[in-house]
């Protein structure tokens, strides 16, 4: 899971942005929200520009150079922030790992390029590369004690090289290495505005119906279109020699993508990232930037609850306030951002709040202004 995350210098986020998972409180309400007493389930809202979308830029930026699997690299062109002195953005990551806390933290000067990286088990210095001072790699891990440690190529990642050059002793600190990359290329980030944009799991690019049609899912599609307000006879039907969804009135098939609504689509693709999510050890971690941008209210609540069912730890961010109730989540899941901050509800008050509490009224008249 992800405990902590730390940025500076990249994009909008100047100085230190820290995202705290961990803050929790001990409420006794929504107790499935939380885990391992880290936030399981949270929702982030702000005000236009405060920078939703390139926290979760920021997040997955790890995914560029500890995985090979699917980036959108046009998003990271404006990479340094534009007050940036140094020259180099600073990430730091805390999970709990196989029980263990784990810290990784590095410094890119592009969105290729890494200058820094350290990786820590339980509070010990397990591999740490200054390429700014140093031209050699400092690594613990057992089995590597032949390995060649001077890269001259700076944009491998010491922690990749390690892992595809190494024969790793069994251990617990080399278990949750391994177990560490596992969850990173587990990472998945998808939003659906103006682009159907994807990054992390790595499913190639495909068909979302077709695919659908592949798992034998339309069916449960229909049924799911359903429970979310759609009601329609879907089938399966051929345009240009490839399998597609329709949708059936009678005798009569129409392509679904001539009927289906912003919204429908929209939904649908949520659906085609669902039908991973909800396979066991397929996702680790989930980020969906504007989650309900198409969705009436009643509809975003039913798809974080779906989200819910799987047990993925998940952040969301959205406009919608009308999902912002402790019968959904608690005050410590619900979070507010600004240019400088983010922090949840209950940090963000002095009250104590209850699960009778109404906190959307409370949002809407300021009690939660974090400066």
């Amino acid at each position: 899971m992800l405990r902590k995350f730390k940025v500076s210098n990249f994009k909008n986020f100047e100085k230190d942005f820290e995202l705290d998972l961990t803050n929790t409180n001990g409420y006794e309400f929504s107790k499935s929200s939380i885990k391992n007493g880290i936030v399981n389930n949270a929702i982030i809202y702000g005000q236009n520009g405060v920078g939703k979308s390139n926290l979760a830029f920021a997040i997955f930026d790890i995914i560029e150079h500890l995985t090979d699997n699917e980036r959108n690299e046009n998003n990271y062109r404006n990479y340094l922030n534009a007050y940036s002195n140094d020259g180099l953005a600073h990430f730091y990551y805390e999970f709990f790992i196989n029980s263990k806390v784990v810290i990784y933290e590095y410094k890119k000067s592009d969105y290729k390029t890494i200058l820094y990286e350290r990786f820590i088990i339980e509070g010990e210095e397990l591999i740490l590369f200054d390429r700014i001072k140093k031209s050699k790699a400092i690594v613990q891990l057992k089995g590597t004690e032949t390995l060649k440690t001077e890269i001259v190529n700076k944009e491998l990642s010491i922690l990749k090289y390690i892992k595809n050059n190494s024969n790793l002793l069994v251990d617990e600190k080399n278990k949750t290495y391994l177990s560490f990359f596992t969850f990173i290329e587990q990472m998945l980030h998808f939003r659906s505005l103006t682009e159907n944009m994807y990054q992390g799991t790595d499913i190639g690019s495909v068909d979302i119906l077709e695919n659908i049609i592949e798992r034998n899912n339309v069916q449960e599609f229909e049924e799911f279109l359903y429970k979310a307000g759609i009601e329609c006879k879907l089938g399966i039907t051929s345009e240009r020699g490839r399998n597609t969804i329709s949708m059936n009135f009678g005798n009569k098939q129409f392509l679904f993508t001539q009927l289906a609504s912003t919204g429908t689509l929209a939904l649908t693709l949520f659906y085609f990232w669902y039908q991973t999510i909800k396979e066991k050890q397929k996702v680790s971690f989930l980020f969906i930037d504007e989650f309900d941008a198409f969705y009436h209210h009643s509809l975003s609540a039913l798809i974080v609850e779906k989200i819910k069912e799987t047990g993925v730890q998940f952040i969301l961010t959205t406009h919608n306030t009308s999902i912002m109730t402790n019968d959904l989540l608690r005050p410590d899941c619900y979070f507010t951002m600004t240019k400088k901050q983010i922090r949840s509800f209950s940090k963000s008050t002095q009250k104590e709040l209850r699960e009778a509490h109404n906190i959307e009224k409370m949002y809407k008249a300021g009690s939660f202004n974090v400066e």
